[in-house]
């Protein structure tokens, strides 16, 4: 029995249709795309615009987040074929699944389990400081031990876990309506900023665009950049090289479009919708993202902005308080989808490797009623809740993004693959210029990798050798990808 054994497409999608294991496919391009926006545009847009402009790009932080969406858009493309060809549940994990082999999903399904899980917890962290924050403004104060990053016990952040958790488990189209109106919240904010900021942008903010390049004081021990440690390559702020460095800080701000795949069960038609929702939300995020950070270094030197609320705080210098306002109520919505997506395509990858038997196969239950896989959706929240009201989480985030590039190199890897091993497949969507695209989307993820610190390498490297124990323990013993051959696909 090899631990490379793949799990082929008919044998994936055949599984889909097993009645007590079904999803009930609601979803439509227009859903996905919503999806997709909903998870991306979150703390990225109110937040790193101000600390990257501030600290490493100046006013070119606009062409930092040009470079970040070419780089994200190099692994989407790759996304949108294997969803398109693959359009079963499971995403990164049921790629890698039907390519590399069993043992590489596993892996890749692990660090996924912790990127999700951990990056629903940090937001709700975050939207508890926000909620925080503007029930302070309405004369309402909650004590530091209950809310807050340095809470006792963050009861916002459990409180807004556990209701988005009956939201998911109520059904994907109550989601799906819930998303719609609460970006649409957001997204009305976003382009509130941009309209309301140009009337107070200034020329002279913008010069230079590019300020002139700064050695900045490099990091020691454990939080040194790897790339640091390895080749010796000293940091550095503004110039050619702190846009690229930009970059690889509001890269971030763009991962979510790839929880749009974890959705293809449960998508009408998804050969067709999941590449529009894939590359859809990605174009729309990095549209906004580009317009509110010209808008935002027009408003104020770039040296001045906030680094914790630039676009609040931008206004508020300009005497616009409402405006403020209204920001923090856009950033408390967008952090709300954030939190309900992740936990959603967490559910999802569990939900396959469950099916599969690689984790305990009773977990992947649907609901009779809601046709949601509820067992797993609710042991995901419970678990969401308790990280995010008991834990400070701040120093642990940067393993969220170490554990996305991780899953887009494999993806990116998987899609050469398939193409040599399986050229007769039917693809709705095709990766164009293949290899070229996804070398070039490997090559950038593990640039963008090599620029977090040691210190996260180590923690993502011991979470890994949990999963790899528990993989020989149950799921190599216990995976049925054998028990029959499959059937092939009409």
């Amino acid at each position: 029995m090899s631990i490379f054994r793949t799990k082929t497409v008919e044998r994936s999608i055949e599984d889909t249709e097993s009645p007590e294991h079904r999803l009930r496919r609601n979803l439509s391009a227009l859903d996905l795309t919503v999806f997709g926006v909903g998870v991306i545009v979150g703390t990225g847009i109110f937040v790193l615009t101000g600390q990257v402009a501030r600290d490493t790009a100046g006013p070119a932080v606009a062409l930092s987040f040009v470079i970040a969406g070419v780089v994200c858009a190099l692994a989407a493309l790759c996304y949108a074929e294997f969803a398109s060809t693959v359009p079963v549940a499971g995403s990164a994990y049921t790629f890698s699944y039907a390519t590399i082999g069993e043992f590489p999903a596993w892996i890749v399904g692990w660090d996924l389990m912790l990127e999700l899980a951990l990056g629903g917890a940090v937001v709700a962290v975050g939207w508890s400081g926000y909620f925080s924050e503007l029930l302070a403004t309405l004369g309402v104060h909650l004590p530091p031990t209950l809310a807050g990053e340095h809470a006792a016990f963050n009861v916002p952040a459990v409180v807004v876990v556990l209701a988005l958790t009956a939201v998911l488990v109520a059904g994907i189209k109550l989601s799906a309506r819930f998303n719609l109106v609460v970006v649409t919240i957001k997204v009305a904010v976003v382009l509130l900023v941009i309209v309301a900021g140009l009337f107070f942008v200034k020329s002279a903010n913008f010069s230079p665009f590019i300020p002139p390049s700064q050695p900045i004081p490099a990091a020691d021990g454990l939080k040194a950049p790897l790339i640091q440690v390895l080749f010796g390559v000293a940091p550095v702020a503004y110039g050619v090289l702190g846009v690229f460095s930009g970059a690889a800080i509001v890269f971030f701000a763009f991962i979510g479009f790839d929880v749009v795949a974890t959705a293809a069960e449960e998508t009408r038609r998804p050969q067709r919708d999941l590449p529009i929702g894939i590359i859809a939300s990605l174009v729309i995020c990095t549209v906004l993202y580009v317009a509110v950070s010209l808008v935002v270094v027009g408003m104020q030197p770039y040296y001045r902005l906030s680094r914790s609320a630039p676009l609040a705080g931008a206004f508020r210098v300009l005497g616009q308080d409402w405006l403020a306002t209204i920001i923090s109520v856009g950033a408390l919505a967008g952090l709300t989808t954030v939190v309900m997506i992740l936990m959603l395509g967490q559910s999802r990858i569990f939900f396959a490797m469950s099916r599969d038997n690689l984790l305990p196969r009773g977990l992947a239950a649907v609901h009779p009623r809601f046709g949601t896989p509820y067992r797993i959706t609710i042991i995901i929240g419970v678990a969401t809740a308790l990280l995010a009201g008991l834990i400070p989480l701040s120093a642990l985030a940067e393993l969220v993004n170490i554990g996305t590039l991780f899953a887009f190199v494999l993806v990116s890897i998987g899609v050469v693959i398939l193409r040599r091993t399986r050229p007769e497949l039917p693809r709705a969507f095709r990766t164009p210029l293949v290899p070229l695209v996804p070398v070039l989307s490997v090559l950038a993820c593990v640039y963008l990798m090599l620029n977090l610190p040691v210190e996260t390498w180590l923690r993502f490297l011991i979470w890994m050798a949990i999963g790899v124990a528990l993989y020989f323990v149950y799921g190599m013993r216990h995976s049925r990808v054998d028990d029959h051959p499959p059937v092939a696909v009409k």
